[in-house]
């Protein structure tokens, strides 16, 4: 992976789940509803003064979102932060730079 490029797709680790959960709030608030599934299906990541994060994450019956967290340098000592994010997407959607 290059530096500013996005890696490619990989299955969703126990990692990925934990910045998952991290942002759940932050995206429930966006939304103004409660998720009782929140699952990472897969990942990709984006090198820059930190770490983008873009997650496909399973809501619940066939719904699925895509979200960008941002994950600061260990230096800076600031929580992940959800920058952006997809409703509406489909199980065989990729993960994509939004």
């Amino acid at each position: 992976m290059s530096c500013g490029g996005l890696s490619e797709p990989k299955a969703a680790t126990a990692e990925t789940q934990q910045i998952t959960q991290e942002i759940k709030s932050q995206l429930e608030e966006k939304e103004s509803r409660k998720f009782d599934v929140f699952d990472a299906v897969s990942y990709k990541t984006q090198v820059v003064a930190g770490i983008n994060y873009f997650i496909k994450i399973h809501v619940g019956n066939d719904e699925y979102f895509h979200v960008r967290v941002y994950k600061r340098l260990p230096h800076e000592s600031k929580p992940l932060e959800l920058t952006n994010y997809q409703s509406k997407k489909e199980k065989h959607e990729d993960v994509t730079y939004f």
